[in-house]
């Protein structure tokens, strides 16, 4: 019964999610509240990520940056060739930035929970978790 139970969810979800293109990241706006790879504290760096069009942009921490980014109903994630501005700041911040950067080219699955996203890598490991910007 259970696996009838997960089954008709699963179709329900792909349907609503490729069939009537809805993207579940679409306009949406996050904001950076934990990480895995830096001592750095993301409360003390403002780094956002927002999904439009099928790209990715946002702060980086010093830098503005943008780039393709695919999502997909099964949880899959990839962010293409990241560019960026090209500002120097203090070394905390631009540490944390290089770190940033690194963990959303290296993210291969997304997860949603109520007014969360968690970035996981390919191994199924967090990586980031994001807290949603309402506006």
């Amino acid at each position: 019964m259970k696996t009838k139970v997960f089954l008709l969810l699963s179709i329900a979800f792909l349907l609503s999610s490729s069939v009537f293109g809805r993207d579940p990241l679409e306009g949406t706006k996050w904001k950076l509240t934990g990480w895995t790879i830096s001592s750095i504290d993301p409360k003390d760096v403002n780094i956002t990520l927002n999904f439009s069009g099928g790209k990715v942009s946002g702060s980086g921490g010093v830098n503005s940056y943008s780039g393709p980014c695919e999502t997909k109903p099964d949880g899959s994630f990839i962010a293409g060739e990241i560019s960026f501005t090209l500002i120097a700041g203090p070394e905390p911040a631009m540490r944390a930035e290089a770190a940033y950067f690194k963990l959303l080219g290296d993210a291969r699955f997304f997860k949603i929970k109520g007014d969360m996203l968690t970035l996981y890598d390919g191994m199924g490991n967090e990586m980031m978790s994001f807290e949603i910007v309402k506006v």
